[in-house]
């Protein structure tokens, strides 16, 4: 017979059978810190090679795609 009790409270485990048995267990972890703090986030979804994140301020996100890139900085930028 195999009986496997699972205790949230106490966070325990007990598992009764005869032969070696591997439970695996996962929870959760905290979330971590947001990506700015003010809540904006990051569009990614075009990103390419040498991509340089940027902030657009018409959609109000940071973004890394191929707008601004290493390549494109170094030998079209103007300072």
């Amino acid at each position: 017979m195999t009986s496997v009790n699972i205790t949230t409270t106490k966070n325990t485990v007990t598992v009764n059978e005869g032969d070696t048995t591997v439970v695996n267990i996962a929870t959760q972890g905290p979330q971590g810190p947001a990506f700015a703090a003010t809540g904006t986030s990051l569009n990614d979804s075009n990103k390419i090679d040498n991509s340089i994140v940027y902030f657009s301020s018409s959609d109000g996100t940071f973004k890394a795609d191929a707008t601004r890139t290493v390549e494109n900085l170094v030998d079209g930028g103007s300072f």
